[in-house]
């Protein structure tokens, strides 16, 4: 068999396969960037940061990435103060890189340093002013200012926050600027904002939830059912929708189907002081009073300084005939709410059971002077002063009811007949006679009361006397006239609905309208002029939640 060999000139002159190079060795500062940020993101903390440690005893503390990295961490941790030297650091190593100055301002932010935050947020932009992140936080740190009386810092808010969403389009920066407007009582762009965030982010329930409860608040309550149907079908545990949506089948009457949506949110939101008082005032509409005042108690456990709750607590008892309690809670709500005269208009018919005549003069009084749109509370200081033989008084009480009810009238508000029927027996009672404005009304005529102008379906009054079994309208009665041996208790009218606005805390939330009214018949003497008048009671309160929180 014959071999070839290779000839060695020939191997000679081929050129050698060499290895692949070797890669390039990172410089030091940077060497273990990628292991940092490996642990960071799985929130492994602890390697992290010993990781860190030896990255800066090797770069003497002069790797940009390890001490940003580390700062994160510290601010997770809630050590703002340090992770605001740590960013620092940061900015003086890179001071062209925008996202140091923006942690930086971050932190600056949460410290509550919100004016030392605009700048640095300008600063930032200065490098980069087509990020829509720095807008955005600009628009939060004008709108948190809370200066809205300021037009310059309303109008930065808004700038800042529209230029964001030209840049990209954000929920949380129509959240925000919807909130802007709200503060700022611009109701109308508010509707506009959400409007276009819904048709964005058609399956956000937040912007679902926020906008059907400010339709609600409009009274536009087809439309808010809508928003909130919508927001419920995406989750169906969204407490927020359940709570609002409780809220206005109970404002319409639907005690039990309320009841099922409460259930609900029960399971969610436990301890929801707004969710406790809307399940007690359920109870209060199906007179289950003992269950409705514990359930009243739990949401004052859980939000002590609600004054709603402490009005509606003030109320059951005065159902009840307890005054001295009903007075206890009444005075608390008035020290927590001082500029709301019904509710010196409720301590003053306590204080009239209480037999304590002058003080309830006083509360009446104040109750005149901070109230300026309802009549009720004229007719009630009316009915007092009368009882007690102060006509003169009365009359001039009865003059600004005719006032008052001129006012409403232009508005195109009508009245409930018990109430026209009272004020007629005292113009008789007073002797002057038949007025315009008293004119009978028809059968089904509703008293609409309150911010929102939202109609109250009125019940037909009784004799009965007061016990644990009669209607809501005769549960209403406890707050009757002083001389209840010659007088009948009073019947009240069921609310059909209310405005229900936006929530607590921290952010969107108003105090829902106060609905107020009520009506009482007295037993006429033979010269159809009763020596005595009723007084009337107002109405409990339905609250639903809306937080939005400030990103």
């Amino acid at each position: 068999m014959l071999r070839f060999l290779p000839d060695p000139l020939l191997v000679a002159s081929e050129p050698k396969k060499g290895r692949a190079p070797k890669a390039p060795e990172l410089p030091i500062p940077e060497r273990k960037n990628w292991l940092i940020h490996l642990h960071y993101i799985r929130k492994d903390y602890e390697t992290c940061k010993d990781i860190i440690k030896e990255q800066l005893q090797e770069t003497r503390g002069m790797c940009e990435y390890a001490i940003y990295v580390q700062a994160l961490i510290l601010r997770l941790e809630g050590q703002i103060q340090q992770s605001l030297e740590l960013f620092q650091s940061c900015a003086i190593l890179n001071p062209a890189n925008p996202d140091n100055l923006k942690q930086v301002a971050r932190s600056l932010f949460l410290l509550g340093k919100h004016k030392a935050a605009i700048e640095v947020y300008h600063e930032a932009g200065k490098l980069n002013d087509e990020d829509w992140e720095v807008h955005h936080n600009l628009g939060v740190c004008y709108s948190v200012i809370k200066d809205y009386k300021n037009v310059c810092v309303v109008s930065q808010a808004e700038e800042q926050l529209n230029a964001a969403l030209q840049l990209n389009k954000q929920d949380r920066t129509f959240l925000t600027l919807g909130k802007v407007h709200l503060l700022s009582r611009d109701t109308d762009k508010a509707v506009d904002v959400y409007k276009a965030a819904v048709e964005f982010s058609p399956e956000n329930t937040e912007l679902l939830t926020t906008l059907g409860l400010l339709y609600l608040q409009l009274g536009k309550y087809q439309k808010a059912f809508e928003h909130l149907g919508n927001a419920l079908t995406f989750d169906p545990s969204n407490y927020k929708a359940i709570l609002a949506a409780g809220s206005m089948m109970q404002t319409h009457g639907d005690f039990d189907v309320a009841m099922n949506k409460y259930r609900v949110a029960a399971c969610v939101v436990p301890e929801s002081p707004p969710l406790w008082n809307n399940i007690g005032m359920c109870f209060f509409s199906k007179k289950k009073y003992v269950a409705a005042i514990s359930c009243l108690k739990r949401a004052h456990y859980l939000s002590p300084f609600d004054w709603k709750v402490l009005y509606n607590l003030g109320l059951v008892h005065l159902t009840m005939q307890q005054y001295a309690s009903a007075f206890h809670f009444l005075s608390a709500a008035t020290n927590l709410q001082p500029r709301l005269g019904e509710l010196y208009m409720l301590l003053a018919v306590a204080l009239t059971n209480l037999e304590d005549l002058d003080n309830a003069r006083r509360s009446y009084e104040q109750a005149v002077a901070l109230d300026h749109s309802n009549p009720l509370v004229n007719l009630n200081f009316a009915i007092l002063l009368y009882n007690h033989g102060d006509k003169k008084g009365a009359l001039q009480q009865y003059q600004e009811i005719e006032r008052k009810v001129n006012m409403l009238k232009d508005s195109n508000t009508e009245f409930d007949s018990e109430l026209m029927d009272m004020a007629q027996k005292m113009a008789t009672a007073l002797q002057v006679g038949e007025s315009l404005v008293w004119t009978k009304p028809a059968k089904d005529t509703k008293f609409k009361q309150g911010s929102a102008g939202v109609p109250i379906k009125t019940l037909g009054s009784s004799q009965q006397p007061l016990g644990t079994n009669q209607a809501l309208e005769q549960a209403m009665s406890s707050a009757a006239g002083y001389n209840r041996s010659i007088t009948p208790r009073v019947s009240l009218s069921q609310p059909k609905r209310s405005s229900v606005p936006l929530a607590e805390s921290s952010g969107l939330e108003n105090p829902p309208a106060v609905p107020g009214d009520a009506s009482g018949t007295p037993r006429p003497e033979e010269s159809d002029t009763p020596d005595t008048l009723p007084p009337l009671a107002a109405k409990p309160k339905v609250k639903s939640k809306s937080r939005q929180e400030l990103n």
